[in-house]
C-alpha cells in the first residue's frame, strides 16, 4: 500500500512531507494542494481570516479521501480542534524555534528601518524594541521572500524554515525567544489523519514525540482561549523540563506599545495554557483586547 500525503506544493512544504515520509519509512507518494493562502499571496493573511488559510483545502484532501494523511507546519494549525472526522495524530518533531533576521542585525538597523513582514506579531515585539522601525507588507514561500529581501532593510522569516531548506547562512541574527517569543508550534511539524483510518492512525502514532506533543499543546491553549492567531500580536513557547513543563507567552498591543510578558509552570498542557492566558488577561490583557477589536 502506498500512503498518499497531501500537502501544499512549497519547497518547505514538501520538505516537510518528505521529511515525514523518511520517519514512516513506507512507501509514499505526495498530493500537493493549493490553498487559500497560496492562492491569494498579496493578501495579508489577517485579511482572508487569519489561521486556517493554509489548511483548510489539505484537510478537505483528508475528507474526500484523496490523502491518507496531511502533513503541516503545525504554527498554520487553527487552535481549535480539527474538523469533524479528522485527528491530529503526530507531533514527530520539532526545529528551531526561533525567528531570524536577514538583512541586518537588530543593532544594525539604522533609525527609520523598513522591515518586511506578514506578522502582527513580530512587527508588535520588534516596535516594542525599535519604536521608529517601518514596517511593509512581505508573503510568499521562504524562496519568494529571500529573494525580496533586499527591497527591505531587513526581513523577518522562521529560523526553522531557513535550517530545512538550507538556507541558515542567509540570516544576520537569530532573534532570542527573549527578545521575540514565536508564533505557537512554530518550528514543529503535524500529522493529519481521518479518526476512522486505524491503518494511518497506527502508522502515523509511531513517529510522534511526546515531548513536542506537550509543548505545542500547552501553546494550541494558550492561543485557543484567545479565538485568534495571525490577526492578534501574540505569541507563545513551552520548554519541556522532565515532567514539567514551562510555558512563556506574550500579547501586545499592534503597534507594540504595550507588550503583555508571562510566564507558567506545570505539568498538564492544556491547563497550564488557559492559565497563562488567563494571568495576562488578568493583568491588562482583557483592557488590551477590548482596545484592538
Amino acid at each position: 500500500m502506498t500512503l498518499r500525503i497531501a500537502t501544499r506544493g512549497s519547497a518547505l512544504a514538501r520538505w516537510q512531507a518528505e521529511r515525514v515520509a523518511t520517519l514512516l519509512a513506507t512507501d509514499t507518494e505526495l498530493v500537493i494542494i493549493t490553498t487559500s493562502g497560496d492562492a491569494r499571496p498579496d493578501t495579508p493573511i489577517s485579511a482572508m481570516g487569519g489561521t486556517g488559510v493554509f489548511v483548510k483545502e489539505v484537510e478537505q484532501a483528508l475528507l474526500d479521501g484523496r490523502a491518507d494523511v496531511a502533513v503541516h507546519s503545525a504554527k498554520d494549525l487553527p487552535s481549535s480542534p480539527p474538523p469533524d472526522g479528522l485527528l491530529l495524530a503526530a507531533f514527530p518533531e520539532r526545529a528551531d524555534v526561533r525567528d531570524a533576521l536577514v538583512g541586518s542585525t537588530l543593532a544594525g538597523l539604522p533609525p527609520g528601518a523598513t522591515i518586511g513582514s506578514g506578522s502582527v506579531r513580530r512587527r508588535a515585539q520588534l516596535a516594542a524594541i525599535h519604536p521608529a522601525l517601518q514596517f511593509a507588507e512581505l508573503r510568499g514561500s521562504i524562496v519568494t521572500r529571500l529573494e525580496k529581501a533586499s527591497q527591505f532593510d531587513a526581513i523577518v522569516v522562521a529560523a526553522a524554515a531557513l535550517e530545512r531548506l538550507g538556507l541558515l547562512d542567509q540570516a544576520d541574527e537569530i532573534l532570542d525567544p527573549s527578545v521575540m517569543l514565536p508564533q505557537v508550534a512554530q518550528g514543529a511539524l503535524a500529522v493529519e489523519c481521518r479518526a476512522d483510518d486505524a491503518d494511518a492512525l497506527a502508522l502515523v502514532s509511531t513517529i510522534n514525540d511526546p515531548a513536542v506533543a506537550r509543548a505545542v499543546t500547552a501553546e494550541r491553549a494558550f492561543l485557543d482561549g484567545l479565538r485568534g492567531g495571525c490577526d492578534l500580536p501574540c505569541g507563545a513557547l513551552a520548554t519541556v523540563h522532565g515532567d514539567e513543563l514551562v510555558l512563556q507567552g506574550v500579547l501586545a498591543s499592534l503597534d507594540g506599545t504595550t507588550v503583555l510578558r508571562g510566564t507558567e509552570r506545570g505539568t498538564e498542557p492544556e491547563h497550564l495554557g488557559r492559565t497563562l492566558l488567563q494571568e495576562l488577561l488578568d493583568h491588562g490583557g482583557t483592557e488590551l483586547l477590548e482596545r484592538m477589536r
